[in-house]
C-alpha cells in the first residue's frame, strides 16, 4: 500500500476514534477541559514560546486524566496512544490560524527563502552540492519532494511532519539503493544532508520556516525523538544552509553565481511584469503572447517579432520601463565583476543540533508568506450522546 495513502487512512482511523469517545456521555469532563482551553487559548494575546509551553502542559495534564478514564480501563498502549494523537490533532486544528505564521517576522522570512529558493531552482544542479554522479536520481528525487510540498495541505503538527518524514525516507533509500549498486560505503549524513538540501530547493515548499517552527512548537514532546527528531534536525538545517548559501556554499565559481541569480531575477521580474499585464489586459497578453520566441532554450521574451506597426502606446511605455530597468541592472552586474566583493567564508553544512538550538534557529532567521492551502481534515464540535 502507498506509504501516504496508509497514513492518512491510519490518522482518520485514530482521530474518529478519538472524537467517538469524546461523544460518549462519560467522557463530559474531559470535553469541558478540552473546551475551555480552546477558548481561554483563542482569547490570550499570541506569544509563541508561552503558547507552546501552555500547550505541552495541557498535552501532558490531559495525557494522565485519560489514563485514569474509565474509558479507557484496559486499553492498550498503542489503543491511548491513538487517543493522544487524536487531542493533538484535535486541539491544534482548532488553534491552526491563532498558532501559525501569526508574527510578521515569520512571514518575512518564509517570502525571503521562497523567493531565494525560487532564483537557485533556474541554475542549482546536483554538483554544485557535490553529490557524486552515483548518487543522482533527480527522476526519482520528484518523489520525494511532492512529499515535501504537500506540507501545507495538513494543520495537525503531526501530519506536517509525516511530510517530512516521507521526504527523508524516499531520500534514504534511494541513497542506500545506490550504495549498494555502486559497492559505496553508505556516508551517513555526509550524502544525506546535500541531497535533502537540493531536494528542498527543487521543491520550494510553502511557508517551510513557520512548519518547522510550528512542528518545534507544538508537536507532543515526546514524539519528536529518535528518527522524527532525526529527520526533523536535518531538514532545520538544510533551511539554515539555503538561507545563508552564497557562491563560497558551493561548488561554483562566485561570478557564475552572481551572474545566475542576476539573470534569474531579472526573468523573475519579467515574468510578474508579464502576469501583471496579463491580469489588466488579458486580449493584449494573448495577442503578444505569440509574438514570443525561446532565446538559448532558457526563456521567453515578447516582440521578438513584432512589427513596429502591431505596437500600442501601452507596449511602447512598457518596452521603455523594461529597458531602463535592464540598463540598471546590467550596469550593476558590470560594476560586481569588476569589483568582485570580499572573500567570504564558506558556510560548511550545518550540523544537527537540539531541541533549544533548532528554536533558536526558527526564531532568528528572515522570511516570508507564500501559498495559503486548506487542510483537508475539517474538525467538527464534540455533539454528546444522549
Amino acid at each position: 500500500m502507498d506509504t501516504a495513502a496508509s497514513h492518512s487512512s491510519s490518522s482518520s482511523i485514530m482521530f474518529y476514534d478519538f472524537l467517538d469517545k469524546m461523544r460518549n456521555p462519560a467522557s463530559l469532563n474531559l470535553v469541558k477541559s478540552i473546551k475551555s482551553f480552546i477558548v481561554s487559548f483563542q482569547f490570550s494575546s499570541a506569544n509563541p514560546e508561552n503558547d507552546s509551553e501552555r500547550v505541552q502542559e495541557f498535552f501532558s495534564t490531559m495525557e494522565a486524566a485519560i489514563m485514569e478514564h474509565p474509558l479507557w480501563a484496559g486499553a492498550t498502549d498503542d489503543e491511548f496512544d491513538c487517543s493522544m494523537e487524536g487531542l493533538e490533532k484535535y486541539i491544534m486544528t482548532k488553534l491552526f490560524s491563532r498558532t501559525f505564521a501569526i508574527s510578521p517576522e515569520d512571514v518575512r522570512i518564509d517570502q525571503e527563502i521562497s523567493e531565494k529558493i525560487h532564483l537557485l531552482q533556474s541554475f542549482l544542479r546536483p554538483e554544485h552540492l557535490d553529490i557524486p554522479p552515483f548518487l543522482q536520481n533527480e527522476a526519482s528525487w520528484l518523489l520525494a519532494e511532492k512529499e515535501l510540498q504537500k506540507i501545507n495541505a495538513f494543520r495537525a503538527p503531526r501530519e506536517k511532519l509525516h511530510c517530512i518524514m516521507s521526504c527523508c525516507r524516499i531520500i534514504n533509500n534511494l541513497l542506500l539503493n545506490a550504495s549498494i549498486s555502486e559497492n559505496h560505503v553508505p556516508g551517513g549524513a555526509d550524502d544525506f544532508l546535500p541531497v535533502l538540501i537540493y531536494v528542498t530547493i527543487k521543491a520550494n515548499p510553502p511557508q517551510l520556516h513557520s512548519n518547522l517552527k510550528y512542528i518545534q512548537l507544538y508537536r507532543r514532546q515526546e514524539k519528536l525523538v529518535s528518527e522524527s527528531s532525526y529527520y526533523f534536525t536535518n531538514l532545520v538545517s538544510a533551511k539554515s544552509f539555503i538561507v545563508q548559501l552564497n557562491a563560497k556554499s558551493l561548488s561554483m565559481d562566485e561570478i557564475e553565481f552572481e551572474e545566475s541569480m542576476q539573470a534569474a531575477k531579472l526573468d523573475s521580474e519579467v515574468s510578474q511584469v508579464e502576469a501583471l499585464q496579463a491580469q489588466m489586459d488579458p486580449i493584449s497578453s494573448t495577442r503578444m503572447h505569440g509574438m514570443k520566441k525561446s532565446i538559448d532554450g532558457r526563456s521567453n521574451y515578447p516582440y521578438m517579432e513584432a512589427e513596429p506597426g502591431e505596437l500600442t502606446v501601452e507596449d511602447v511605455e512598457r518596452l521603455l520601463s523594461l529597458y531602463k530597468d535592464v540598463v540598471t541592472k546590467f550596469s550593476s552586474l558590470c560594476r560586481a565583476v569588476r569589483h568582485p566583493s570580499a572573500t567570504r567564508t564558506k558556510p560548511s553544512l550545518p550540523v544537527p543540533k537540539g531541541r533549544d538550538d533548532i528554536l533558536l534557529q526558527l526564531e532568528g532567521q528572515s522570511q516570508i508568506i507564500p501559498e495559503e492551502k486548506e487542510e483537508v481534515h475539517k474538525v467538527k464540535s464534540f455533539p454528546v450522546k444522549n
